[in-house]
């Protein structure tokens, strides 16, 4: 599959580690994570299997979005340290043959750029056009409106009025960051050189490239068609992702940056479903980017409107989309990504596999499994090697960080008058999709703040850290941490067929996932139970005498899987 690319660039075999600075390790006893933890933790995540680390945003930001609301990129958010401490970080990298990505954030800014003061401080700035403005509408009342009825990724309108100059800027997301104009050619350049160059420069191996199918937006800003009745302000991807305009930015963006590097980058698809328009970003051929995380595997489940109103994971759904996406790139020249945790998502144990105290590990190994024999490169959220799990359903709203769900909360809240029902119910879809899931702190050990901090977190620890924590786990050859390292090391001898190889589902069973993989030659077979009861295995004639390369289970049957058993074989 690999040969219409003849050269295999570095970063198709390896695997990346993410963290989330804020909830990784605080070495200086603020309550937040910081780059001097990151330092102190590099032969861990070495010795762990993954030699890329990605670092969620750690420029300069008010902290509205968690750093997705930038204000300087060529400065760092001073809780997580300073531009020395990005130095230090790459050369403590570079000598153990290690490599750092950091987070690109270029859809907007925050309003506390020196970018966007400039822009709404006068119509006739020279920086206006760096942002999307427009005059109001009025109805016939004489009463101000929005320019349309865009809703904001983080609930009420995409618009907000600016008194001092009479009119909207553009927010896809928070009120407090406003999107780019990327139509502006100085603002792309600025963009390039302050955002990109400058840590190229510094020796930054490369980018995840946060939102980026939807940079250019439709120049006639029309209204979005209704969806949900029951709001005046509608999801309107259909206006701004993927359009014609954005494939041309892109290229533009690596013809004169990333082109000039020895760079790896990977682009945030987001709820991008087709593969021919994923394709025109990570084609060799496109010369745009490497690779792209696609979310319609890990939005399994999620509403296709509000994603709160969510659904349980429906198996035959996961199974279909999973199956999709490894065959995406067969017979052409793109790559792609494997993953199924980060900063975004809620952890994987508690939705695709069971986070009770009797499957937790167990059902950890399976998906562990599932994602090691997956084509890509691969990516691990930090914790995601514990076994993680979501927080505990009885949290309330007030231990919840996340300006997402926050706002989410606080529209329902006002929409429904306080009513109970409504607001139980926007609980329960922040405790099966919310991202703050993934953000609370990691879980060092079973010590105070599970040795995340000396002091209080900025966020709460997940009230399990006394049961799921690195040290315990480094300590227990049969530990979820224990068979990520075991597993890394198989993937890395069987790298060809694993990352590379074309793939066959060989059951149809809705509820086991039974799959070849082939390349070169080389042939694995990967049976996955999700579920908690055993089910029947036929196991085919050819492989009734090869033994499993690995398992997760101490004792199997010839014919049965346990619950949540998976087996890996190679021949």
């Amino acid at each position: 599959m690999d040969s219409l690319q003849n050269d295999r660039k570095w970063w198709k075999d390896e695997y990346v580690y993410q963290i989330w600075p804020a909830s990784f390790k605080d070495s200086n006893g603020d309550g937040w994570g910081d780059l001097g933890g990151v330092i102190e933790s590099l032969d861990y995540i070495k010795e762990l299997g993954t030699n890329i680390i990605w670092l969620s945003p750690i420029f300069d930001s008010p902290q509205h979005d968690m750093g997705y609301d930038v204000s300087n990129y060529e400065e760092v958010y001073s809780r997580f340290g300073s531009v020395f401490d990005v130095e230090a970080l790459i050369k403590g990298c570079h000598v153990r043959g290690m490599r750092l990505l950091l987070d690109l954030v270029v859809n907007h800014t925050s309003d506390q750029h020196q970018w966007f003061k400039d822009s709404r401080s006068s119509k006739q700035d020279p920086k206006r056009d760096w942002y999307i403005w427009k005059p109001a509408r009025y109805d016939e009342n004489g009463n101000r409106h929005p320019p349309n009825n865009w809703r904001s990724n983080f609930s009420g309108s995409a618009w907000e009025w600016d008194e001092a100059t009479q009119e909207y800027y553009l927010h896809l997301f928070a009120k407090t960051q406003p999107d780019l104009n990327w139509e502006c050619v100085a603002m792309r350049q600025a963009v390039y050189d302050s955002s990109m160059k400058f840590w190229l420069d510094k020796g930054v191996d490369g980018f995840r490239i946060d939102t980026i199918t939807i940079y250019s937006k439709d120049p006639s800003f029309p209204d979005a068609p209704i969806q949900d009745k029951d709001s005046p302000w509608q999801l309107a991807s259909c206006h701004y992702r993927n359009k014609a305009r954005n494939f041309e930015h892109i290229a533009e963006m690596n013809e004169k940056v990333l082109s000039k590097y020895d760079c790896m980058t990977v682009g945030e698809y987001g709820p991008t479903y087709d593969t021919d328009l994923a394709l025109r970003y990570c084609s060799a051929a496109e010369k745009r980017i490497d690779m792209g995380f696609q979310f319609e595997t890990v939005y399994t489940g999620f509403g296709k409107v509000d994603k709160f109103k969510a659904q349980p994971v429906a198996m035959g759904d996961f199974k279909g989309s999973h199956a999709k996406w490894q065959k995406f790139i067969e017979g052409n020249d793109g790559w792609t990504s494997a993953f199924l945790e980060n900063h975004d998502l809620p952890r994987s144990v508690s939705r695709f596999g069971c986070d009770s105290p009797e499957y937790r590990e167990v059902s950890a190994k399976l998906l562990a499994m599932m994602e090691a024999t997956a084509t890509g490169t691969l990516f691990i959220y930090q914790g995601q090697e514990l076994g993680m799990t979501n927080i505990p359903k009885d949290w309330t709203i007030d231990d919840y960080q996340d300006l997402e769900a926050q706002n989410y909360y606080n529209a329902v809240k006002a929409a429904t008058g306080c009513d109970g029902n409504a607001l139980a119910s926007a609980m329960g879809g922040l405790r099966q999709v919310g991202r703050d899931h993934a953000r609370t702190p990691m879980q060092w050990s079973n010590s105070p703040n599970a040795g995340f901090s000396s002091v209080k977190p900025w966020m709460r620890v997940n009230d399990n850290y006394r049961e799921i924590n690195v040290a315990d786990q480094l300590a227990d050859k049969n530990s979820v941490l224990s068979f990520w390292k075991t597993l890394l090391k198989l993937r890395r001898k069987n790298i060809g067929v694993f990352a590379h190889g074309s793939f066959t589902y060989v059951d149809d069973s809705p509820l086991v996932m039974t799959y070849e993989k082939k390349f070169n030659g080389e042939v694995a077979l990967v049976m996955l139970n999700f579920t908690s009861e055993s089910q029947p295995i036929p196991l085919r004639e050819e492989w009734t005498s090869t033994k499993p390369l690995i398992g997760n289970v101490d004792k199997s049957e010839d014919q049965k899987l346990g619950p949540w058993e998976g087996r890996i074989y190679v021949k």
